[in-house]
């Protein structure tokens, strides 16, 4: 059991998994707008979950709310067991890391980290050993007498890692902390942070809008819009399985076309889409029946781009519009009679017309379809 006591604003915590972290119906209003609604959302202990969507979807707002800076207008959170009330930010077993470093600029790297421990319940004796393993953990012990002006950006974000990192929370909360890095950076810091992460076995909520980033390092991704999640599952379920056309436009790329279901049979479903005829032999998230207005999604890697015409399941016929190299793979934008893009990505040892405004037919397997109600 848990308890508050009013008096002296601590909490007494329950023995039950350090880092885990529960919702339960939170709501935050301003003015007249919910910038997160009736949220429930459990992240478990020492896993790496990101909050991933849009500005203005509540991502933000729920990580502030988790770490104290705002306080749900319903509902409740607990951290480790223990519900955090109206507690502030440093009486809560977390730490933040903001999208600005905020590294004191009259500070050595070494003082900006030891500076959260000055604060806290740390002897004297042992302050320079928790900065120095801090600083160990992102590799920055031998830049500990530089000054913050005399650091790149990366090594900045280091510190300001280490410095949340010091204070051993038992979470750890990033809010678009890699924002203001370059891309190549950028990637090499997102392998750097779940090493680091898996390392520690800290609980690391991370908010991004990069769906490339929150692919790369989370066990867990919170597809979130309009302050709900839409879905929360590991980045293989919502990239291969997306609960609604939301979800399956924001993780990754799509092509959507919209028709109406003519047949459904046990295991397929027939979609009349402009031009074409199509099968899936994916159920429908939501139930459909005959007559049904739906949205129809497939993958650009699942599509094959020929010349001429085809018998191909699911074949609609197209005109080459362009054809770019993106690194390893092809991107093949074509467009159907009826105005449609469809855009293909294919390795690039494939045959392909070469010759823009050809015919083409754009095909894929009934299993690569996966339809939406509309």
């Amino acid at each position: 059991m848990t308890t508050l006591d009013v008096a002296t604003d601590t909490v007494t915590q329950a023995p039950v998994q350090p880092g885990r972290v529960l919702l339960s119906g939170v709501s935050k209003v301003y003015g007249k707008s919910y910038a997160v609604q009736n949220l429930d959302l459990d992240v478990r202990a020492g896993e790496f979950i990101s909050l991933l969507g849009p500005s203005g979807c509540g991502k933000t707002t729920t990580l502030r709310m988790i770490g104290g800076f705002e306080y749900p207008d319903e509902g409740t959170i607990s951290i480790s067991g223990a519900e955090m009330g109206q507690l502030p930010p440093h009486k809560r077993p977390v730490n933040t890391v903001f999208q600005a470093y905020a590294l004191f600029p009259h500070m050595s790297v070494a003082k900006n980290v030891a500076y959260g421990l000055r604060y806290a319940d740390v002897p004297k004796g042992a302050i320079a050993g928790r900065v120095g393993d801090a600083l160990a953990m992102v590799r920055m012990k031998h830049l500990a007498d530089r000054m913050p002006a005399q650091l790149s950006g990366g090594q900045q974000q280091r510190i300001a890692l280490a410095r949340a990192l010091v204070k051993r929370p038992s979470v750890l909360l990033l809010d678009e902390p890699m924002s203001a890095l370059d891309r190549k950076l950028r990637e090499e810091m997102q392998i750097e942070l779940k090493l680091l992460q898996q390392q520690l076995g800290t609980t690391f909520v991370f908010v991004t809008h990069d769906q490339e980033e929150a692919m790369t390092m989370s066990d867990r991704i919170a597809v979130m819009n309009h302050g709900r999640v839409e879905q929360i599952g590991s980045p293989a379920e919502v990239y291969d399985a997306p609960a609604t056309s939301y979800v399956a436009g924001f993780i990754g790329q799509q092509n959507f076309l919209t028709g109406s279901v003519t047949a459904a049979a046990a295991g397929t479903l027939t979609v009349a889409v402009p031009g074409a005829t199509l099968a899936s032999s994916v159920p429908a998230v939501t139930p459909v029946s005959v007559g049904d207005a739906v949205t129809v999604a497939v993958r650009p890697e699942n599509v094959t781009v020929t010349g001429g015409s085809s018998a191909a399941t699911n074949a609609i016929p197209a005109t080459l519009m362009g054809v770019s190299q993106l690194g390893s793979y092809l991107q093949v934008v074509t467009m159907t009679a009826e105005g449609v893009k469809i855009v293909a990505r294919t390795n690039r040892s494939v045959d392909l017309p070469t010759e823009l405004g050809v015919p083409v037919t754009c095909s894929w397997p009934a299993e690569a379809v996966r339809v939406y109600v509309a």
